[in-house]
């Protein structure tokens, strides 16, 4: 017996979408669309923009519910639902600066970096970069829900479905790892 979409997770509202249920669809986003707005705001002062990615994540969960429902990975429905919306936010970002218009400065006018501080610069930025990807994926996704989105080590818990002190051993082997790689 099917249990009704107020009786049932995430994770099972979104297999429901999959399947083309409506009411799954609709109690899923009663349920989270307050939360992912919040964090969206946190990162994007433009209402509109935030409005547009609200669309734009919850049409592609439509859409993709399938995706979700096929895979057998251990990641939440809230987790995936919230890297649908943070790269909405990205290709928003992006389009607002390919359709910014710069003005031109003269040439007189414009102070260009020193050489050395654009090859220290680059240098850093390259060993951050493979300071991470060298990170475990457990570890990154970690620092992405505390660093990147701001968020507590019980709301990083609760998102990624893992106990609050496993995020902790997790942020601090990180911190370790990164220190011990950038030194």
């Amino acid at each position: 017996m099917r249990r009704g979409v107020d009786a049932v997770d995430e994770a099972e509202l979104v297999r429901r979408t999959a399947t083309g249920d409506r009411r799954a669809f609709d109690e899923l986003y009663r349920r989270t669309s307050p939360w992912l707005a919040v964090r969206l705001r946190r990162r994007c002062a433009d209402e509109d923009v935030v409005a547009d990615v609200m669309q734009e994540t919850y049409l592609a969960v439509w859409r993709s519910a399938g995706s979700f429902a096929s895979t057998t990975t251990s990641g939440s429905a809230v987790g995936w639902l919230w890297t649908i919306a943070a790269n909405r936010l990205v290709d928003a970002f992006r389009r607002r600066a390919r359709q910014a218009q710069v003005p031109a400065v003269p040439l007189a006018e414009t102070v260009a970096p020193a050489a050395e501080d654009e090859v220290m610069a680059g240098r850093v930025d390259q060993n951050l970069e493979r300071a991470l990807l060298a990170l475990p994926p457990e570890m990154r996704e970690v620092l992405r829900a505390m660093v990147l989105d701001g968020l507590t080590s019980r709301e990083t818990a609760v998102l990624l479905n893992v106990p609050e002190n496993t995020v902790r051993s997790r942020a601090r082997r990180a911190r370790i790892a990164l220190r011990e790689a950038l030194s």
